[in-house]
Formats: C-alpha cells, sequence, structure tokens
C-alpha cells in the first residue's frame, strides 16, 4: 500500500508508491558518449570562454593552458553582474532589476574526467573553488543568496559535457532555501536545538540504519524519509555548521571522498544516470536596513548540506499541479540497494 510521508524540514507531503515494485534496473539509462570537439572548456581553448575571473594554476598565465580548476562568467547568464539594483512595484506586483552573477566551474581540464574517477585531492580543489567564489561574492551587497549546483548529463540540464558546476547569486532568498531557513530558526527558538542536527542523531540512532547510505568521520549520507525523487540523497556534515565556505582542508578532502563514493554507486548501480546536485549553504548575512535581527541566529540554526537527484522518473501534471511528488522507491529500499555495495568501498563505516 501506498504512504504518503511530510518532510520532517519543510511543509511538503510525498507519496511512497513503493508497490510499483521498481528496481535499480528498471531505471537504468542509455550512457552518453562523451563528446570533445570543439568544446570551450577543454584545455587550449581558453580564448573561446569569456576571461577567467578565478583559477586554481601552477603559475601559468590566465587564460592560457596549465590550469587545473578554472571559473569563467556564463556566456549566457541568467542575470548580469553590471548595474544597480532597483526594486520597485505595481499594486501588488513585484519587480527587481535583473541584477546577480553567474559563473562557470570547469572542474577539470579533460573533457573525460567525472568526480567518481577524480582524485580525491582533485575534487577537493573543486570545493575549494565553491568556497572562494562564494565568499568572494557574499562581499556584493546586492546578493543575498549563492546556489552551487552541478547539472551532469543533457537529461538534467547540461549543455556541455565536460565537467563543469554553475553558481548564480541572487538579489533574493529563493522559496525553497526561505522555507529551510525559516523552519531551521522556528525550530531553534523553540528547541535550541539545530533540526538537521536532531534529523542526523535519529537517523545514526535507530537500530537498523535504515535510511543510512554512508558515513565517515565527517559526513554521513541520508536516503530522505520524504524523499522527492527515488535514490535521491543527502548529504550532511556531522559536526554543526551553518556555512560549507568554513571547511578547512581536512573536511574537504572527506567531502570529496564522500562525493565519490555516492556517485560511483549511482555509475555502478544506476548506469550513470543524469543528476541534479545542490549546495545547500547559509544565505549571506550582511546586515539589512530595517531588519537589525536579519538570520541573527543562523550559525546556531542552521545546517549546511548537498542534495543530490537522479533524473530516473518524469515530473509531471500531478507534481506540478500540486507541488506533492510521487516516488516510486521506498527511501530504505533505496538505501539498502546504494548501502549494499558500501561495505566494499574504503573509507565507509560499516552500517
Amino acid at each position: 500500500m501506498s504512504e504518503l510521508r511530510k518532510d520532517p524540514i519543510v511543509d511538503r507531503w510525498v507519496i511512497i508508491a513503493a508497490e510499483r515494485g521498481h528496481r535499480p534496473s528498471d531505471f537504468k539509462a542509455p550512457t552518453e558518449p562523451p563528446k570533445s570537439g570543439g568544446c570551450p572548456f577543454c584545455e587550449g581553448n581558453e580564448a573561446t570562454t569569456p576571461p577567467e575571473i578565478y583559477a586554481v594554476r601552477d603559475g601559468s598565465p590566465p587564460n592560457s593552458p596549465g590550469w587545473q580548476v578554472r571559473v569563467v562568467p556564463n556566456k549566457f547568464p541568467a542575470l548580469a553582474i553590471e548595474g544597480k539594483l532597483i526594486r520597485s512595484g505595481f499594486g501588488r506586483l513585484d519587480r527587481m532589476t535583473g541584477v546577480g552573477a553567474h559563473e562557470v566551474i570547469i572542474e577539470s581540464p579533460n573533457h573525460s574526467d567525472d568526480i567518481p574517477t577524480m582524485s580525491a585531492d582533485h575534487i577537493a580543489l573543486i570545493l575549494d573553488t565553491y568556497a572562494h567564489r562564494t565568499n568572494d561574492l557574499r562581499r556584493d551587497e546586492r546578493f543575498r543568496h549563492t546556489i552551487i549546483f552541478r547539472n551532469y548529463k543533457g537529461e538534467a540540464g547540461a549543455s556541455l559535457s565536460h565537467p563543469h558546476s554553475q553558481l548564480i547569486a541572487l538579489p533574493f532568498i529563493p522559496k525553497l532555501a526561505r522555507e529551510k531557513l525559516v523552519s531551521a530558526r522556528e525550530y531553534y527558538q523553540n528547541k535550541e536545538r539545530c533540526i538537521f542536527c536532531d534529523l542526523i542523531e535519529q537517523e545514526l540512532n535507530m537500530p537498523e540504519q535504515e535510511r543510512v547510505i554512508y558515513c565517515n568521520d565527517y559526513f554521513v549520507i541520508l536516503s530522505p524519509f520524504a524523499a522527492r525523487f527515488p535514490f535521491s540523497v543527502e548529504i550532511y556534515p556531522l559536526q554543526h555548521h551553518h556555512d560549507f565556505v568554513a571547511m578547512d582542508s581536512t573536511t574537504q578532502l572527506a567531502l570529496a571522498e564522500t562525493l565519490q563514493f555516492i556517485l560511483g554507486q549511482y555509475k555502478d548501480l544506476l548506469a550513470d544516470p543524469a543528476y541534479n546536485m545542490t549546495l545547500q549553504t547559509a544565505p549571506n548575512t550582511i546586515p539589512r536596513p530595517g531588519h537589525p535581527d536579519y538570520w541573527s541566529s543562523i550559525a546556531y540554526d542552521y545546517h549546511w548540506h548537498i542534495e543530490i537527484f537522479p533524473r530516473l522518473t518524469k515530473v509531471a501534471g500531478f507534481e506540478w499541479g500540486t507541488g506533492c511528488y510521487i516516488n516510486p522507491v521506498a527511501p530504505e529500499k533505496a538505501a539498502q540497494y546504494l548501502r549494499a555495495k558500501a561495505s566494499s568501498s574504503p573509507g565507509a563505516n560499516e552500517q
């Protein structure tokens, strides 16, 4: 029988329709061969991208070969970095000028690289680049929130197969991020505890740990209780912290190994599916006029995390019309499949 589950963080219901009996093999999609001909992100083609904003290099000059990770403005940005942020309205209708930042993090000079096959040290460089760019954009008082995301394969929205992520800085806090922030703040006001920490502790202390997929000394991967999509996961730091950019190099390396593990599981178990990965971290906490307590307790109530959604099912009329999702794989069953291979992976604690 199907089951309705409510997300413990945001006000959202999900239908777990496990009686449909889907197995991992039911979701396997044909692989997309990598295409490197004329790729603007490949090493040697630096002149075909906008001038770089940031790069990890070994002494080579900007906009030339010899880099490991490179950041450039998106050639077709959703928002423009130049301009003054102007708010206006007409009755109940609000608008702002389209000011923001839209950057591409080119993760490797090699077109055929992918996170499961990269070294953990190189992935840590990518994560450090995320932190560097986020921290830099927070200095701009126009921007209130930064989202970093990775669209893997065309079905997930990637227009190029070269390994890359994107960053968008927004002059507002988007709806989903705000819902999480407000929920976390209200929970802390009532209990003086972090809702995410309580959730992690509950999952780790359950006798069967049935939704725990992987755990090392720094991070845990969970199959969410009210997962919207089959085999989606959430990655949390075990130690409470609200801000991704505060990680030290040891923690970055542990996160690199964690990402290597779960994306390798996707590749092996689900035949390398398309997926979307999003980094959910604290917003820009620069004080705002008229709001002296703007996110003042965020260091105590919020807990940064990463969400990954394999693109294995289609969002259709029911989901668009209700905001409620149908997941044909029980989160516990998804965790069991993903955890089954974890025991043979170095660095994974036994569950």
